[in-house]
């Protein structure tokens, strides 16, 4: 089981950083083809070097810093918002996992 996880990991962000780079691939491609750059058409993902030596990200011309991540996770800590939508996902994959395990251990006794 935790061999499929590493695989399915590893594929996912695979296939993610897949899609990211075929972003990047038709961007230049556009470039190319109108044959001059313009600067108001954003890059998929620019990365460079910062003033202080940092490694500096920006996707879709919208800069990505870890404090701006952390700040988002704080705020929502302390609305501590109640999302319906989110309760009753929960609910339904509990009782869907309930009903496997229990359907699971049914065959698994059936077969014993």
């Amino acid at each position: 089981m935790a061999r499929w996880f590493i695989r399915f990991t590893l594929a996912i962000f695979l296939l993610f950083f897949g899609v990211l780079f075929g972003m990047q691939q038709a961007h230049e491609g556009i470039k190319r083809m109108r044959g001059y750059a313009d600067p108001s058409f954003p890059s998929v993902i620019d990365m460079k070097k910062g003033e202080n030596g940092e490694l500096e990200a920006a996707v879709f011309g919208r800069t990505v810093v870890a404090g701006d991540l952390e700040e988002k996770q704080e705020t929502i800590r302390e609305l501590k918002t109640f999302n319906l939508f989110s309760r009753l996902g929960q609910l339904f994959a509990d009782a869907v996992t309930a009903l496997m395990e229990t359907l699971l251990s049914l065959a698994g006794r059936a077969l014993d």
